[in-house]
């Protein structure tokens, strides 16, 4: 009887060890949640005009009795509120597409930069900016921030046909993919370049505050358009956890155990394209959080893309708007664009991780 005990005890006990490892990993979901109920209450209050709890829980107070708002109401709902909502869904955005060309490339220096996305969007934006031209040759002087959005959104999906495209010739190799984005990358930037030697000054002002990446333009109407778009593209790309990680194991394996490789990479890609240059439409060029938010969410929670997409969605929503919280208040009243503070603790932490050989965290 104990030799039987014995042998069937495995797989009970493999069986425990998953479900804790499950529980565990809900529990830091949990925590990272909470994390960012704090950092919204911390942003809140912080600006140049601070307050307290109290004068904050009278805000609600008064949203929810109907009552007339005070002037910290009016700077609270009208101007900070929706630039944390924003800071939010770009941290997300941008963490999330991380992930999955990440994913996709089996690569841990994939991003929307390195595939051209920022590239492209950068080109369309100049393009609508300096030249005061859309797509198409719409003008972009009655349309404002909306039609430089949709330049910049139709440019970046641009950039990754055209990477796409060029893989495909070569059989769809993740290298050649990774390549081709950085020489379309480059071949963008060429032509930002370009439009700002030959822009005005006025113009170029403007260029090089939206290269620089910031949420002046946050709005409500904005956060209307960008919350759902999230939010649907988040849940499809999260369908496809369990291709994901099969794909992690080699697209050999992966066709294998029947997971159409070429149509999971175009899916993933075109979505997770859609997800990072729709919101870098609207803020401009922000650095490191695609990057940077996968890699610590690995850290934390190991490498399954069912917990990997919201935990890198919270860990990049939580570093975005820590960082726009710094942009707004370390200089207070200037403000400092969100991309500079991105880049000054990104690319240190990045360095950190690369120069770390304890423990490869993406195996």
């Amino acid at each position: 009887m104990k030799l039987t005990y014995a042998k069937e005890s495995p797989p009970v006990e493999r069986g425990d060890h998953y479900f804790f490892e499950t529980k565990k990993k809900i529990f830091q979901l949990t925590v990272l949640f909470l994390c960012l109920i704090g950092t919204i209450v911390l942003s809140v209050r912080l600006g140049t005009v601070s307050m307290t709890v109290a004068e904050q829980a009278s805000m609600v107070l008064q949203l929810l009795t109907g009552e007339a708002f005070s002037t910290n109401s009016y700077i609270v709902f009208h101007i900070r509120l929706p630039r944390i909502v924003m800071a939010i869904i770009t941290g997300m955005a941008l963490a999330c597409a991380g992930v999955i060309m990440q994913a996709l490339l089996r690569n841990p220096l994939a991003s929307p930069f390195t595939l051209g996305v920022s590239s492209g969007a950068a080109f369309g934006a100049a393009l609508a900016i300096v030249l005061g031209a859309g797509v198409f040759g719409i003008n972009v002087v009655t349309g404002g921030q909306w039609l430089i959005a949709a330049n910049a959104f139709i440019f970046g999906c641009l950039a990754v046909f055209a990477v796409y495209g060029i893989a495909q010739i070569r059989k769809g190799s993740t290298t050649v993919l990774l390549l081709a984005g950085v020489a379309i990358g480059q071949l963008f930037s060429a032509g930002v370049s370009a439009i700002q030697y030959f822009s005005s000054n006025a113009a170029l002002k403007d260029l090089i505050v939206w290269l620089m990446g910031g949420f002046w333009g946050a709005e409500w109407q904005v956060i209307q358009f960008l919350l759902p778009l999230t939010v649907i593209v988040f849940l499809f790309l999260w369908k496809l956890s369990w291709d994901l990680n099969t794909l992690s194991s080699g697209e050999e394996v992966a066709s294998s155990l029947g997971v159409n490789v070429r149509r999971l990479r175009l899916t993933a890609l075109v979505l997770s394209t859609l997800l990072a240059s729709s919101t870098i439409a609207f803020t401009g060029i922000i650095g490191f959080i695609g990057l940077v938010a996968p890699h610590i969410s690995r850290m934390i929670i190991g490498t399954d893309n069912r917990f990997l997409l919201p935990c890198s969605c919270l860990i990049g929503a939580i570093l975005l708007l820590l960082s726009d919280t710094v942009a707004r208040t370390v200089l207070s009243p200037v403000e400092i664009p969100v991309g500079i503070i991105t880049s000054l603790l990104g690319a240190p932490f990045f360095i950190y991780l690369l120069l770390r050989k304890q423990k490869d965290y993406w195996s």
